[in-house]
């Protein structure tokens, strides 16, 4: 017999649950209290060195000298090196005296630690003169979302704000581009290659569409071989190529990040996989998989008027010129028209979303829409907020991307959603708890010189 506490939706489980989720949130909020308390301690310390050293009139080697005192003082406490609690006397520093507001709004639980880093990481990168302008502007974006979905934002933010055009700054990071190797343990390493955004993730899809081919052809290309039984000491005595192909296919239980570097190490080597026999199967030749990435660029960035950032979406910004050359040399480039009455398709009475219209979603959505999920909408799948089964309709009202992994969360467990006006989507979890999942902030926004005669719909980027 199952336990009552053990039954998803029953009343032990979900009282359980609740207990569970409140020592949570309590043991987050002394966390938080904690960490701000140490960052106050180290800031505290490297004001004492400063003083310590006006009052000697000292030169800067000898404020050094005192830095470093505290820091090995504060070091043996800690039980970590000098030199990194040096650095976190300076990042707590800048964080206490040049973003009192972050800070604030950390301690008032309105944002989170990752918050606070990812505000401080995007915000120094302008003049110091620019910080409390920019804090103010992160922190209302902070509340809304999660950490790892704002950064990307706080990155443009940043950018657009910064007194250098984001395309010189580029130009700048670009000369740093290498190649490197770091020493991992048991005979591991990574290799690490600091390229243009746009590169990396480029790499990166490629690399994810020839391990999925490879994966979901298995038992394709085990059938083609004629040896899904085969085993790898069967392999070791057969005299043909094929029946050692046979062998690796019915037997390799590799998983994607396994195929992944596979692919990568060979791609390099010797610039094709080992064991591409895709070629006769549904996926086709590994070969003929090109990278694809989604990119929001503002009409005004395209036609040459601005050189600000453009948004890979889901990730961070990229540069101006980068964007324009995908822009025109893609094969699906496509204009989307927000129109009431002409533009976008905006209701169909199939299952089925017409392209424009999902070039429309992906627009809206630029990731997954479940909080937190930052998974592009080009990977995504297109779900019926009402399900098109129980009379959910296929119109922009009713649509929204979600990623496998929430897809089948809203099907198969006690989490809930419904669409407000603008795409809003709120969530109820199994303990009737709302999260509010609001549309991305658009990436671009359309102020007519002078009102358009007749009126003419204005251009939404399109991901490509």
């Amino acid at each position: 017999m199952t336990d009552a506490a053990e039954t998803p939706g029953g009343e032990d489980y979900l009282a359980a649950l609740a207990g569970v989720v409140a020592d949570v949130d309590s043991a987050a909020r002394r966390i938080a209290a904690a960490q701000i308390e140490e960052l106050r301690a180290l800031a505290a310390a490297g004001r004492l060195a400063e003083v310590q050293t006006a009052q000697r009139n000292a030169r800067v080697q000898v404020h050094d000298m005192a830095l470093r005192s505290i820091a090995a003082e504060v070091g043996g406490v800690m039980r970590v090196t000098d030199r990194t609690v040096q650095r976190r006397i300076g990042e707590a520093r800048t964080m206490i005296e040049g973003f009192p507001a972050t800070v604030e709004a950390w301690e008032q639980g309105r944002i989170v630690r990752g918050h606070a880093i990812a505000i401080l990481e995007t915000g120094t990168s302008l003049p110091a003169e620019m910080w409390s302008e920019f804090e103010q502007l992160a922190i209302s974006r902070c509340e809304k979302d999660t950490p790892n979905r704002v950064r990307g934002e706080l990155e443009i933010l940043a950018h657009r704000m910064h007194p250098r055009s984001f395309a010189e700054r580029h130009e700048d990071a670009a000369a740093t581009r290498c190649v490197r190797i770091v020493s991992g343990r048991d005979g591991m390493s990574d290799v690490v290659a600091t390229v243009s955004t746009v590169i990396a993730e480029g790499i990166h899809d490629r690399l994810t569409q020839q391990a999925r081919a490879i994966i979901d052809t298995r038992d394709e290309r085990a059938a083609a071989h004629g040896g899904a039984g085969v085993a790898f000491g069967e392999a070791a005595t057969a005299h043909s190529d094929s029946d050692d192909a046979a062998a690796i296919v019915a037997t390799d239980q590799r998983s994607i990040d396994q195929v992944r570097a596979d692919v990568f190490a060979d791609m390099l080597l010797a610039g094709t996989p080992a064991l591409d026999d895709t070629r006769d199967t549904t996926a086709g030749p590994l070969g003929a998989i090109r990278a694809r990435v989604q990119v929001l660029i503002p009409a005004a960035t395209l036609t040459g008027q601005d050189d600000g950032p453009c948004d890979l979406t889901g990730r961070s910004p990229i540069d101006p010129a980068t964007a324009r050359t995908l822009a025109g040399g893609t094969r699906v480039w496509e204009r989307l028209f927000h129109d009431p009455t002409t533009g976008v398709t905006v209701s169909t009475d199939s299952y089925r979303v017409p392209s424009g219209m999902r070039r429309f979603l992906q627009t809206r959505d630029q990731h997954c829409r479940f909080p937190g999920c930052r998974v592009a909408a080009i990977r995504c799948e297109v779900d019926h907020t009402h399900d098109h089964a129980l009379g959910g309709r296929t119109e922009l009202t009713n649509l929204a991307h979600l990623c496998q992994r929430h897809h089948s969360m809203k099907q198969f467990t006690a989490w809930r959603v419904r669409q407000l006006k603008g795409g809003v989507l709120e969530w109820t979890s199994p303990l009737g708890r709302t999260y509010r999942e609001d549309a991305p902030a658009p990436a671009v926004a359309f102020t007519p010189a002078a009102p358009p005669s007749p009126p003419t719909a204005p251009a939404e980027p399109a991901p490509f």
